[in-house]
């Protein structure tokens, strides 16, 4: 069965999103609350960007800018691409690997409905796996079936 991004890898997230108007730091600051790598940028609910670790250690940090004046919209990743809620995981997982990213918001007709990162993406393919293998014994050793 292919997972999709919304349920079976995402479901119940709390979004975290910053405006491009704040600084590097207050951003870098709500990430670090929130033990997050990455944040969407949003205008009037409108995905606009997105800002990752990456982000600020190479264009502010390794920049030499200063994280207090640098404002997020001059650092994010702007147009970020995205998947959609009834994309595959697998999918989803290959694009993160043809395009070296960690992260990709999740929209639904142009509405933010989540974000799923690499990790989200592997411990759903763990549990998968690990699900299947409980169905391969059962079914080997008869646990659980004729009964």
């Amino acid at each position: 069965m292919s997972m999709k991004i919304i349920p079976d890898v995402v479901n119940e997230q709390e979004i975290q999103s910053v405006t491009g108007s704040m600084t590097a730091r207050e951003a870098a600051k709500i990430m670090a609350k929130h033990h997050i790598g990455a944040l969407l940028v949003t205008r009037r609910d409108k995905l606009e960007g997105i800002l990752t670790e990456r982000d600020l250690s190479v264009k502010v940090v390794a920049a030499g800018k200063n994280p207090d004046k640098a404002k997020v919209s001059e650092v994010m990743t702007g147009n970020p691409e995205t998947v959609g809620p009834d994309d595959s995981a697998l999918s989803a997982l290959e694009k993160m690997k043809m395009r070296g990213f960690r992260h990709l918001p999740v929209v639904d007709n142009d509405k933010i409905v989540g974000m799923v990162s690499v990790r989200d993406l592997y411990a759903s393919a763990k549990s998968q796996l690990e699900d299947d293998l409980k169905d391969r014994d059962a079914f080997i050793f008869g646990a659980g079936y004729g009964g």
